[in-house]
């Protein structure tokens, strides 16, 4: 069975990104398949899991995103970091930024992150 845990909030310095990298970790030790997708453009999570240059990266959150609005097929495991702590991530940039703003004018915008 799958579940889908979101950790949000508006305000910035919360520990948003630490109890995520954290909670993902403590799961796959106790022998969860876990997948954290970071959602926010400064890419602080990729960074805490050992990505120095997180806007360097070929395929991120974004890349993904992109195909979907342009209906083109995503290939599985596309875009996944495999960690050592036995967690797989997508990363996200500051191009997720960008995509916030086109995403205005898709349609059925709210389902395309699903």
């Amino acid at each position: 069975m799958c579940r889908v845990i979101a950790v949000a909030n508006q305000k910035g310095g919360v520990g948003k990104t630490t109890t995520c990298v954290n909670l993902g970790i403590g799961l796959a030790r106790a022998g969860k398949k876990v997948l954290l997708v970071e959602a926010d453009a400064q890419g602080s999570m990729a960074v805490s899991l050992g990505i120095a240059e997180p806007d360097e990266l070929d395929v991120t959150l974004v890349n993904i995103m992109e195909k979907i609005i342009n209906d083109e097929d995503v290939e599985p495991g596309e875009g996944i970091i495999h960690h050592t702590e036995g967690i797989d991530f997508i990363p996200a940039n500051i191009e997720l930024a960008g995509l916030e703003m086109a995403l205005v004018n898709v349609m059925s915008r709210e389902t395309i992150l699903r």
